[in-house]
């Protein structure tokens, strides 16, 4: 049994998917009514070279701290050559990723055209993870590029090179687009705990249990959002020994997978346990028409990825602080400040700790490039105020110290708009190198969830937790 748990691992992958970025919720519905928009929106699609420069995916990557981006805009600046792979992951370009779509599929969904299936295996076979990934699968989906009624079109640069099949001919839960959301899905997690175990150099069988947070709904009508795609990721990365379950929480899911695996861990059911998330295509493109109207790419046209890991004490890796979990209670309240007290302020007095103790807050990290356009603002920045207005109410800072709170313990918004990577989960990499390097002595994740889309209650939620430099470790 071990009394603090450790994250010793953590990965974050990116996806550039510019045609997948049509099957997004927003760009589906709204393309197809006005051939103008459509002609805008691929026009306004970012290449790969722009997707690998733009310096918030290097933040995402681990090429730098958050910290440390340039100051805006950063559409269109000029800036190092950058690759694709960085410290704490890659992002992928687009033919890569199909045929990883192909690679993942056991059903036998997805149809590549045999020139696409040749490219992807190509690039994969040359890929650093190319001995973990079953290639044998794209032979599988070679063939000529349709896949009968009800299929949706896979496209790459306006030309067609694939399909994905419906499952069911009347299963709207297995109808060809809520596959393929789940497919992406499946293949962005797997991807990332695939780079978690080449990184960390860590034996698959070691892992005893998965916890998957993302926010796709896997099912079929009879138990639709059933889940487990955690379990699936597992077997796709060659954890035999594993097995898994998912959380949900909307947005605020990783927070609370982190926390239920470190208590696994903790009472000793587990030792190693891994928490993973893919992106969710239904967000891609969520909000062209604003980045259309300002004159800005189509900036939300990449899938993420993460996964972390959470074992026993190792004396090395920072710990995570099960005494220090924040919650929000159905009587807390739903305005910002509100969740922020409970979330913020109670736990850290609960384990004696002022509001100037942890050196990095990491709540929603919302890229504000994308947020802003749309007139979502800048969502990352209202957070850190609420917490420095906070740590002025409660004595631990003066008024005058607030602007200087929010730049030294924040940080801009970095993640694509995907929720539940933008919150918190997105910062475990560098939470990780700040606090195992000695570069920080406390960061909390901060994460919040919005119950209230699922038309079932009017209430938020979220998690927090704290995590802290390891003693042992010098």
């Amino acid at each position: 049994m071990s009394e603090f748990p450790v994250l010793s691992a953590a990965t974050q992958v990116l996806a550039h998917t510019p045609g997948l970025a049509r099957h997004g919720s927003k760009p589906a519905r709204e393309l197809p009514r006005d051939a103008a928009v459509e002609r805008a929106f691929t026009a306004a699609l970012r290449t790969f070279e722009q997707a690998v420069s733009y310096s918030p995916h290097q933040a995402y990557l681990g090429a730098l701290h958050p910290r440390a981006l340039p100051a805006r805009p950063w559409v269109g600046r000029a800036g190092p050559a950058r690759s694709r792979f960085g410290p704490d992951g890659e992002i992928m370009p687009e033919r890569e990723f199909l045929g990883l779509l192909a690679a993942v599929d056991q059903f036998d969904l997805v149809t590549l055209a045999p020139d696409a299936a040749d490219a992807a295996a190509s690039a994969l076979a040359a890929h650093p993870l190319a001995a973990r990934l079953d290639l044998a699968r794209l032979e599988a989906a070679r063939g000529n590029g349709a896949a009968g009624a009800g299929a949706l079109a896979l496209s790459i640069g306006g030309r067609p090179v694939g399909a994905i099949r419906r499952a069911h001919d009347q299963d709207e839960a297995l109808a060809a687009a809520v596959l393929l959301e789940n497919l992406a899905g499946k293949a962005t997690a797997t991807l990332a705990l695939l780079t978690l175990l080449e990184r960390y150099d860590i034996d698959p069988a070691s892992i005893a249990y998965v916890l998957g947070c993302g926010e796709e709904a896997i099912g079929d009508r009879y138990q639709r959002g059933g889940g487990n795609l955690a379990k699936a990721v597992a077997q796709a990365a060659g954890l035999t020994q594993a097995s898994g379950a998912d959380v949900k929480d909307f947005c605020a899911a990783p927070v609370p997978a982190l926390v239920l695996a470190a208590s696994l861990v903790s009472a000793g059911v587990f030792r190693r346990v891994a928490v993973v998330a893919g992106g969710s295509l239904p967000k891609l493109g969520m909000k062209f028409q604003g980045h259309l109207a300002k004159g800005l790419p189509v900036l939300e046209d990449v899938i993420g990825g993460a996964a972390a890991l959470v074992e026993a004490d190792d004396g090395v890796a920072p710990r995570i602080r099960l005494d220090a979990v924040g919650r929000h209670p159905v009587a807390a309240g739903g305005s910002n400040p509100q969740i922020m007290e409970a979330l913020v302020v109670e736990p850290l007095a609960r384990v004696g700790l002022p509001l100037t103790a942890v050196d990095d807050y990491a709540t929603e990290l919302h890229n504000p490039e994308i947020t802003e356009a749309a007139g979502a603002g800048d969502v990352a920045e209202r957070n850190y105020r609420t917490i420095a207005a906070l740590a002025v109410r409660c004595g631990h800072i003066t008024r005058d110290e607030l602007d200087g709170f929010v730049h030294a313990r924040g940080m801009p918004g970095f993640a694509p708009t995907q929720g539940h990577l933008a919150s918190a989960l997105c910062y475990l990499p560098h939470a990780l190198r700040r606090l195992a390097g000695g570069g920080a002595e406390r960061a909390m994740l901060i994460a919040k969830g919005s119950l209230f889309l699922g038309r079932m209650c009017q209430l938020s939620d979220g998690m927090s937790v704290l995590l802290e430099r390891n003693p042992r470790g010098g």
